[in-house]
Parts: C-alpha cells; sequence; structure tokens
C-alpha cells in the first residue's frame, strides 16, 4: 500500500471560522491546478464525503463552519501581496464549492501570509501594522487586512472579544473593498449590487408562498427575508431550527427560488450543487433574548436581529461574508435589512449597523451612495480576530 502524502498546512481559526490552509506552492503538483485533483485532495484533507456527518477521518469540524479550505500564494494582481482561494468543503458528499468567499477566514488569510513569507519583509513593521492587500480570487475582489505586528511577527494575543469565539485575541480590522460580488472568478464584468434592479422583490415558492425578499450582492449573494414571514422570531438560536426538518427544507426551496431570481443559476434543481451561495437570512426589528453562551442581548443595545443559514443550517453567529451583505443592505433605504433596523439611522456610530445574532452581537459598517440611479456600496469594515491552531504537515493517503 502506498504511504501517506505529507503535505505543509497551517490550521487557523477566522473570526468564527476555522481551516485549513497551505500556500499554493506546496501543494502536489497536479493540485496547484483548479480540478479534481485539487478537489479531491481537499475533501481527503477535511474528512469528507462523510456519511456519518463526523468527518473523523480529516482535519474538519462537521460543520460549515470547520470545513473550510484556503489556498494563498504570491499575487500576480498589481497593488495586491497575495492571492486567496476559498474552498467550502462539502460534510456529506464530495463537492468543493467556489463559488464565494469566506469572511471569517478572510482575518486569517494576512496574518498567514505574513508568517508564511508571502509579504516582502520591507513591508512589516517591527511593532505596528502590516497592511495586507489580498486578491480575493472567488470573486476578483479586494480585500485589506490590518494586522497587528509585535517584534516583527504577527501579533495573536490581544483583548479583542468576538461572540461566538469563547477567547479573546488581536483585533484584526478588515476592509471589503467594492464588496458587491463579481461572480466566480471575478468574471463577467461583475454584477450589479441588487440584481434584479428591486431593493424588494416577491419570491413565489411553490409549497411555501410569496415572500418579501432583498435581494443582494455584497460580500456574497445574499437573500434577506421578513423574520415573520417565514414564522420565525429572529432570536432564534441553532436548535430551533437545525431540528426542524421541515422547516430547513422550506428555507432550502426559498433559498433555491432566490438564486433563479437572482441569476445565480439557470433552474432551481441547479441551486442544489451551489451550495454555498447564495446565502439566506431572516431579520426582524430589535429584541431581548439571551444568546448562546448565556449571555443576555438586550434590545436597546442592538439596532436589529439577524439568523442566516449557511449550507444549509442555521449558522451558530454570523458569516463574515453576509455581515458585509448585512452592512451594505442597512445602509440603503427601502430594504428589508433598512426596515428592520427602523428605516433610519438609529446606530449609535454612523455608517454602522449592530445586528444580535445567536452567539452574540456584531458592527459592521457600510459605505453607500446613490450614482447615476444605482445604489453602488464602496467600502465594508469589519473587526475579527485570527489565530494560528497547529502548524507542520497535513498527511492525506494519495488520490486518484
Amino acid at each position: 500500500m502506498a504511504p501517506q502524502i505529507r503535505i505543509p498546512a497551517t490550521y487557523l481559526r477566522g473570526g468564527t471560522s476555522k481551516g485549513v490552509f497551505f500556500r499554493l506552492q506546496d501543494l502536489p503538483a497536479a493540485a496547484q491546478q483548479p480540478g479534481a485533483a485539487r478537489d479531491a485532495l481537499l475533501l481527503r484533507v477535511t474528512g469528507s464525503p462523510d456519511p456519518y456527518g463526523k468527518q473523523i477521518d480529516g482535519m474538519g469540524g462537521a460543520t460549515s463552519s470547520t470545513s473550510k479550505a484556503v489556498i494563498v500564494s504570491p499575487s500576480t494582481r498589481p497593488g495586491h501581496d497575495v492571492d486567496y482561494l476559498f474552498g467550502q468543503v462539502a460534510i456529506d458528499s464530495p463537492f468543493v464549492d467556489w463559488s464565494g468567499n469566506c469572511g471569517n477566514l478572510s482575518a486569517a488569510v494576512g496574518p498567514f501570509a505574513i508568517a508564511s513569507g508571502l509579504v516582502a519583509p520591507g513591508r512589516i513593521p517591527h511593532d505596528g501594522v502590516c497592511t495586507v492587500r489580498i486578491w480575493q480570487a472567488n470573486i476578483g475582489k479586494t480585500i485589506v487586512a490590518h494586522v497587528p505586528v509585535a517584534g516583527g511577527q504577527v501579533q495573536e494575543t490581544g483583548d479583542f472579544a468576538l461572540d461566538g469565539v469563547a477567547f479573546p485575541a488581536a483585533e484584526v480590522l478588515l476592509e471589503f473593498l467594492d464588496p458587491a460580488d463579481g461572480g466566480e472568478g471575478g468574471e463577467g464584468g461583475g454584477r450589479a449590487l441588487f440584481p434584479t434592479g428591486q431593493l424588494v422583490d416577491t419570491l413565489d415558492v411553490p409549497g411555501v408562498g410569496r415572500l418579501q425578499a432583498t435581494l443582494i450582492n455584497a460580500g456574497i449573494p445574499t437573500i434577506f427575508l421578513n423574520a415573520r414571514d417565514v414564522g420565525c422570531t429572529g432570536t432564534e438560536l441553532q436548535d430551533a431550527i437545525n431540528g426542524d426538518a421541515a422547516a430547513l427544507a422550506r428555507f432550502e426551496a426559498i433559498r433555491a427560488w432566490g438564486a433563479v431570481k437572482m441569476g445565480l443559476v439557470h433552474d432551481v434543481a441547479e441551486a442544489a450543487t451551489r451550495q454555498h451561495t447564495p446565502k439566506l437570512a431572516f431579520v426582524a426589528p430589535p429584541a431581548d433574548y439571551v444568546a448562546s453562551s448565556g449571555k443576555a442581548v438586550r434590545a436597546a443595545d442592538i439596532d436589529l436581529l439577524v439568523r442566516a443559514l449557511s449550507m444549509g443550517k442555521l449558522h451558530h453567529a454570523m458569516m463574515g461574508t453576509a455581515a458585509v451583505a448585512i452592512g451594505a443592505a442597512a445602509a440603503v433605504p427601502g430594504t428589508l435589512v433598512h426596515q428592520a433596523a427602523g428605516g433610519g439611522p438609529r446606530t449609535a456610530v454612523p455608517g454602522s449597523v449592530r445586528f444580535g445574532h445567536p452567539s452574540g452581537t456584531l458592527r459592521v459598517g457600510a459605505e453607500a451612495a446613490l450614482v447615476n440611479g444605482q445604489w453602488r456600496v464602496t467600502k465594508a469594515l469589519m473587526s475579527r480576530s485570527a489565530r494560528t491552531l497547529m502548524e507542520g504537515w497535513v498527511r492525506v493517503p494519495p488520490t486518484p
């Protein structure tokens, strides 16, 4: 029997996600190019497909937040340090979805790039902040990461607390420039912020009914619904949704029809092959609730409630890319997100919105402007943290 392959890799947490990071140059030759060999390798690394849904025989953590892979390389784009490619690995099926970004793991790309020698030494201060310009290759967009540095090394410890993460760490500020999703690979010249040209659409979903929805391409294609229209309050925690098979089926049907309306797929059947995008979220006005950690969240401290689904399940906190979509939609008057937030400048920090999610709260900012009759978001800002969990080599059996 052939021995296992040993590949240099780093296991990192970024925001409320974690994944296996590789330098492109360290992958086996066949996996340095997109295609079946790369997908097969990443599936085996994470332990997918696993009919038991546990990913016991791999590095995945059996949730959408922990079944992820990242490939980073020196950038081929002028004015950028690295190219960042993200793969969302399915747990129980042999599928890697390359259709979107992971906003949470975006926070770990800058620290990984610095520590891995992918950022020119002359650009790294001895003490201070290193600005890493990242080309997000899945959607063809620029992310600017502001990474704290101490003694010439990435500073990972600190007192920045992020709801959904048990321990504090150093803060990494992220800027998502012109975050309207450019399409897979950034092809096609980019997509409109509102793909149908409407701030609020009506989705006619067989077996579910007619629903109002805001369809937006910002950070990641996202479908926003009113919580009350889907029988929810917006204060739900994971078990309330993920333990209800009928509710999950309804949400997936809505997501599939929304994907068609957004022009992401040709028919609802094709949506099953595009699990990572679009995301589906529901919103509600502020209300008191108790987060999954036991922390009390007061209505007076947030602008709205948001619950989002990822890979068919309610997320335990909030996907970073969906947070960008929330910030963008909240900045545009008339969207369901803006309406849920009160329809005016309710937040204590101008240009930002603070929302409640299952694990607590998060603030995200966005700059939006009406240009020639079309809404455009020029920038979204969000703070996350990142930490190296393990570094060395990952071992996998040879893949066909």
